[in-house]
């Protein structure tokens, strides 16, 4: 029987979904170049624009509200310039920022990229990776019990960046918050936690994550390999469903006894940047 993705769109207006993890600001400045600095052999950018975006699990939240769903986030940032704007973006993307927490223990992540003929010149990362204290630790905790408790989500997709909001410690308790009121669980998960996220229901590494996670070698992509790492990562994490993307070649998901590749559809992209933050949330 033929998907109905027309019905399967429309129903994302249905859903309620919370993103918890790592908040980012991410600061784009464009500029050209006309000279060399006389101070050091350094080009001179002369500012044009500058652009703010939403970066990290915000470009998730983001992805679901453009597809229609009802969306919260769910994080720690600094209390500072940075958290404000970060905090109007959201807003002007309908994404409900009342559970979002402003700590004087932190600093906003704040990704600032300077770029001159389309070219990326500089990256200045201003962040706190330290994890979180154990005063913002159950401020964090109170607020998804409060979260839950009053939208009653469907779904809460974890978005680690190793930035120090999900620690291990959070990460099991809100999974075991989560299975008490049945909400179903999504992890996209980094290297520090990668095996933190036991029950998880769904799973998704891409394969370069995967390979590290398991200290594999392989290079061997077919579905019976993939398949054998699903086995590996189940019995570390007692999870649902792999969902492993594997760049230009697809993703690959298992399921109980249902497994399948699912082949990418080739298109020359320059920047491949948030492609999984965009699996994630139409998983």
């Amino acid at each position: 029987m033929p998907m109905d993705f027309e019905k399967l769109f429309k129903s994302f207006s249905d859903v309620k979904i919370g993103v918890i993890g790592d908040v980012m600001l991410d600061t784009y400045w464009w500029g050209h170049v006309d000279r060399i600095s006389p101070e050091a052999p350094v080009p001179v950018v002369a500012l044009d624009k500058k652009e703010y975006r939403v970066g990290g699990a915000g470009n998730v939240a983001l992805n679901l509200a453009s597809l229609g769903a009802t969306v919260s986030i769910l994080s720690v940032t600094g209390d500072d310039d940075d958290a404000i704007t970060l905090d109007g973006l959201f807003k002007s993307q309908n994404i409900s920022t009342k559970w979002l927490l402003k700590s004087k223990n932190r600093i906003t992540t704040n990704k600032s990229r300077i770029i001159s003929r389309n070219q990326q010149m500089m990256r200045l990362d201003s962040e706190i990776t330290v994890d979180l204290s154990d005063s913002d630790f159950d401020a964090l905790l109170k607020k998804l019990d409060e979260y839950i408790r009053e939208q009653k989500p469907q779904v809460i997709i974890f978005e680690d960046y190793n930035k120090g909001v999900l620690t291990e410690n959070l990460i099991q308790k809100a999974i075991a918050v989560c299975k008490k009121n049945n909400i179903i669980t999504a992890v996209d998960p980094k290297r520090k936690n990668f095996f933190a996220y036991k029950g998880v229901d769904i799973f998704k590494p891409n394969m370069k994550e995967v390979k590290d996670g398991l200290n594999l070698l392989v290079d061997d992509i077919r579905q019976p390999v993939l398949e054998d790492i699903h086995e590996k990562l189940k019995q570390k994490l007692d999870h649902n469903i792999s969902f492993i993307t594997l760049s230009e070649k697809g993703v690959f998901y298992k399921q109980d006894s249902h497994a399948r590749i699912i082949p990418s559809h080739l298109r020359n992209i320059a920047d491949v940047s948030g492609a999984g933050d965009t699996v994630i949330a139409v998983a």
